[in-house]
C-alpha cells in the first residue's frame, strides 16, 4: 500500500480529461484555491465529498486516495529483499519495527503478510534474549493465523497452516500442533501427474515436463526433511538410524544435493552429525561435520535456487512461481553466520569444543562470514 496521494491522483485525472481547477472547483461548489490545496497535499477534501470526486472521475474511492490494499508479486519480492536487507545492516529493532509498520499498512494483502511473517520467523534469532525471540514467533504465529483464515488462495493457506504449526512448536505447544494438523483427510496424492497429463493431451509438451520436473523436486525436498525428522526419533535404535543415514545419502548422491540445493544438504549433515554424536561417534560425527564445513565454505555463493541438467525446467518455475524467486529467505551474510553458529554454538556439539579438527572447522566458518574462505581457494 502506497502512501495516500490524493493531490498526483486529482492532478492526474484532471489533466487525462482536459478540466481545469475552476471546473473541478465549480462542479464540487468549492472554491478554486480549495481545489489547489487538494492538489499540493496542504488539505484534504471533507470525507463525504470523496464519493461525488471519485465519481467525477469515473473512479473508485480506492483509486482516488491512491489506496492499493495489494501488491503485486514482483513488488512482495522488492519489499522482502529491501527488509531483509535491513535486518542485515540496520540494528534489529529498527529493522522489527519497519517490518510491523508494513503488516499494518498491509493488513489484507495475504501474500505479502505471509511473506512479512517469515521474515519475523527467519530473523527472529536476531532478537536479543530467548523471551523477545519467542515474543517475535508469537506474532508470526498471529500473522500466519490472519492469513490462514483470510486467504482465498489453496496453496497459501496451506502453507500458512504449516508455519503457524511450526511456530507452535517453537512455542511449545504441541497439542495445539496436533489438533491443527491431525486431520482425518484421505491424502490424494501430488497433482503434477494429473496436471502433467491434461498438458501433455493439449500438446504441451515442455509445459507437461516442468510440472513432473517441480513435483519430483519438490518431493526430494519433502523426502529430506522427513527422513532427517525422522532420524531424530532413532536416536534410540542405533540400527534404524545407520540405515536411515544411509538411504538419506543415496538420496543426496543421487541427485547431486551438494549443487542442487546445498541448504538442504547443509541442513542433513547437521542432523547426522548430531545424532552420531548422541551415538557417542565421535569419528563419524566429524567427518560429517568436515563435510559440511566444507560444502559451506565451497562456491556456493551467492545462494540462489537454481535447476542442474537434470532440473534443467526448473529455473523458470522458480522466477515465476515462488514469491521470492530465486532468492533466500535471509540476507546472505547473515546465513553465513548461521552456519557458523549452528556448529559453534551446537550443544550437540560440546564435547568436541577443545578438539583441533572442530577448532579448526570453526575456524574456517568464521573466515567464510567474511567471505574469506572460498577466496583464498
Amino acid at each position: 500500500m502506497k502512501e495516500i496521494n490524493l493531490g498526483m491522483v486529482l492532478i492526474e485525472n484532471r489533466h487525462k480529461r482536459g478540466i481545469t481547477q475552476e471546473q473541478l472547483a465549480e462542479y464540487m461548489g468549492v472554491s478554486k484555491a480549495a481545489v489547489s490545496k487538494w492538489e499540493t497535499g496542504a488539505t484534504y477534501p471533507d470525507i463525504l465529498m470523496l464519493p461525488r470526486l471519485a465519481t467525477y472521475f469515473d473512479i473508485s474511492i480506492d483509486e482516488l486516495m491512491g489506496y492499493k490494499p495489494q501488491m503485486e508479486k514482483a513488488e512482495i519480492r522488492r519489499w522482502y529483499c529491501r527488509l531483509s536487507e535491513e535486518f542485515a545492516s540496520c540494528p534489529f529493532e529498527e529493522a522489527l519495527e519497519h517490518c510491523r509498520e508494513m503488516a499494518k499498512k498491509y493488513y489484507s494483502c495475504y501474500p505479502f503478510l505471509f511473506q512479512i511473517a517469515l521474515l519475523l520467523v527467519n530473523h527472529s534469532m536476531l532478537a536479543a534474549n530467548p523471551s523477545e525471540t519467542r515474543q517475535i514467533i508469537d506474532e508470526a504465529k498471529e500473522l500466519f493465523l490472519r492469513v490462514k483464515n483470510g486467504t482465498d488462495d489453496p496453496g497459501l493457506g496451506k502453507e500458512a497452516v504449516q508455519m503457524e504449526a511450526y511456530c507452535l512448536l517453537f512455542l511449545k505447544h504441541p497439542e495445539e500442533v496436533l489438533e491443527l494438523l491431525d486431520t482425518d483427510e484421505i491424502t490424494t496424492g501430488p497433482s503434477e501427474p494429473l496436471l502433467a497429463s491434461a498438458y501433455q493431451m493439449t500438446g504441451n509438451i515442455q509445459q507437461a515436463k516442468q510440472t513432473l520436473q517441480v513435483g519430483i523436486y519438490k518431493g526430494i525436498l519433502t523426502l529430506c526433511n522427513l527422513l532427517s525428522s525422522y532420524m531424530n526419533l532413532c536416536l534410540d535404535d542405533r540400527k534404524s538410524f545407520e540405515h536411515t543415514c544411509s538411504r538419506l545419502q543415496a538420496l543426496v548422491d543421487t541427485f547431486h544435493l551438494d549443487t542442487l540445493h546445498p541448504g538442504i544438504l547443509l541442513s542433513c549433515y547437521l542432523t547426522m552429525a548430531q545424532g552420531w554424536s548422541a551415538f557417542a561417534e565421535k569419528e563419524k560425527a566429524l567427518a560429517l561435520l568436515e563435510q559440511y564445513t566444507s560444502l559451506a565454505t565451497s562456491a556456493i555463493y551467492p545462494l540462489r535456487l537454481h535447476g542442474d541438467s537434470y532440473f534443467y525446467l526448473l529455473d523458470s518455475w522458480f522466477d515465476t512461481s515462488l514469491s521470492l524467486g530465486t532468492y533466500p529467505p535471509r540476507k546472505e551474510s547473515i546465513v553465513r553466520h548461521s552456519m557458523t553458529q549452528a556448529l559453534a554454538d551446537n550443544p550437540a556439539f560440546t564435547a568436541f569444543a577443545k578438539d583441533l579438527r572442530f577448532q579448526g572447522m570453526v575456524s574456517r566458518l568464521k573466515n567464510n562470514e567474511e567471505g574469506k574462505e572460498h577466496a583464498s581457494g
